[in-house]
C-alpha cells in the first residue's frame, strides 16, 4: 500500500467524524429551530394582540369634536341689554341704532361707548361683526 491509499479503518475512522460532524450540526440546527419558533410564536401573539387592538378601536364610536363652552357674558347691565336688543332684533345692527333701541341718548360718546361693547362681545363669539360696524347675534 502507498501513502496515498487509504485502509478500511482509516475509511471508517473519517466517516465516523464525519458522522459526529454532521450530528453537531444537526443539533444545533434543532435549537437554532426551537429558538426561531419560540420567536415566531411570540411575534403572532404580539400581532394577535394588534389586530385585536385594532378592531377593538374601530368599533368605538366617534366622540365627535368636543363641545365648546358657551361664551360667557359679562355681568354689568349694558351687556345684558344690548344682548336683549339683539334678540328681539331680527338684522344685524349698528351702534346707533342699539343706542336708539336701549333708549340712550344719541351722542357721538355713548356711541363708541356701546361700539366698544359690541366689539367686546363680538371677541367672545356673542355677537358676529358681519361687516364694518354691523353686528348681528350668532344662533345656534
Amino acid at each position: 500500500m502507498s501513502g496515498g491509499e487509504l485502509t478500511l479503518g482509516a475509511v471508517l475512522a473519517r466517516l465516523e467524524e464525519r458522522e459526529r460532524e454532521i450530528t453537531a450540526q444537526a443539533e444545533e440546527t434543532r435549537e437554532k429551530i426551537t429558538q426561531l419558533t419560540t420567536r415566531l410564536d411570540e411575534l403572532g401573539r404580539a400581532a394577535e394582540g394588534v389586530r385585536i387592538t385594532r378592531k377593538t378601536l374601530l368599533e368605538l364610536p366617534d366622540p365627535g369634536p368636543p363641545a365648546l363652552p358657551a361664551p360667557k357674558l359679562p355681568d354689568h347691565p349694558a351687556y345684558q341689554q344690548i344682548t336683549a336688543v339683539f334678540t328681539a332684533a331680527d338684522h344685524p345692527l349698528r351702534a346707533r341704532q342699539v343706542c336708539e333701541a336701549m333708549d340712550v341718548a344719541v351722542a357721538p360718546n355713548n356711541i363708541n361707548n356701546v361700539r366698544l361693547k359690541l366689539k367686546r362681545l363680538a371677541g367672545r363669539g356673542i355677537l358676529a361683526e358681519t361687516a364694518p360696524g354691523l353686528f348681528t347675534q350668532l344662533r345656534p
